[in-house]
């Protein structure tokens, strides 16, 4: 609404737009309806093709959760009834099976592609899938984890051809295309992908 609108204009407007504005609101709830806290008992892991099963064994007079993997189980154990410290457990191990997972993935795509970089560092940030700094470190975000192997080649891609060109450039966009003729179709997959990273790991 611009400054200076008379209240009289906006509840025309509203009212004309009545059956328009209820559609919209319906269709924004339907599409992006809140995830459920509720913590998991199953975790899946597309980009590695793993599925875990989570297990909670509260431990009293501890102040953090640990975890530890048997096999295709998940041991959560010490304070699981505190949601906020088991979320911090489940990044922590996100973060570690993406750093085992994707730094030989990255490294063999490096080389190639002949595009190379320095170091790879794992981080859980709420609006960017990764980043490579001018000092060749590559920023990869764990939520990619719970994304399709396609898409988490894409963004490595991406990535790698930021270490020839720090923008985007046409340039850049063609070097890209090089690597990843469908770069279009999975660059609009990657900006839609939040929606695919559950609500319990807090950072979407």
């Amino acid at each position: 609404m611009p400054k200076r609108t008379r209240p009289a204009e906006v509840e025309g407007f509203v009212r004309e737009n009545r059956r328009w504005i209820d559609n919209a609101l319906k269709s924004f709830a339907e599409e992006l309806a809140p995830d459920s806290y509720e913590l998991p008992s199953r975790i899946h892991l597309p980009a590695i093709a793993r599925r875990a099963i989570v297990a909670y064994r509260r431990k009293d007079g501890t102040r953090s959760v640990r975890h530890r993997e048997l096999g295709d189980t998940l041991v959560l154990s010490g304070p699981v009834h505190d949601e906020t410290k088991v979320s911090q457990a489940l990044k922590r191990w996100l973060s570690k099976v993406a750093k085992r997972e994707f730094e030989p993935r990255l490294r063999e795509l490096s080389r190639e592609l002949e595009l190379p970089f320095e170091k790879l560092q794992i981080r859980a940030q709420r609006t960017c899938w990764g980043s490579h700094s001018s000092s060749g470190t590559i920023s990869l975000n764990l939520c990619l984890l719970f994304l399709k192997p396609r898409v988490v080649r894409y963004l490595m891609v991406h990535e790698l051809c930021h270490g020839r060109f720090m923008d985007h450039s046409s340039r850049f966009w063609r070097l890209v295309g090089q690597h990843e003729p469908q770069y279009r179709r999975l660059d609009r997959a990657l900006t839609d992908a939040w929606r695919e990273v559950p609500g319990w790991l807090g950072v979407s």
